[in-house]
């Protein structure tokens, strides 16, 4: 078991490392095992949810995560 702290800050908090430290990025992964309207679909799906809960639990953060997801989106169009 890792002592790691989740609430520690990263230098990236809206695409951290952890999700690029294997040859394939997780993204990537998710895209190939879905259909291309099933992914739009995936991103659209986080904007919604960061936009929802960001004056909730994440502030800024859950819309820079919103804007990224929405600039992915934007690009597989």
């Amino acid at each position: 078991m890792t002592n790691f702290d989740w609430k520690a800050p990263t230098k990236d908090q809206v695409n951290p490392a952890h999700y690029k430290d294997t040859p394939i990025e997780c993204i990537e992964a998710i895209k190939a095992a879905m259909t291309e309207q099933q992914f739009q679909g995936y991103l659209r799906g986080n904007v919604i949810k960061y936009l929802w809960r960001y004056e909730k639990k994440g502030g800024k953060v859950d819309l820079e995560k919103a804007e990224w997801y929405l600039k992915r989106l934007i690009e597989e169009l």
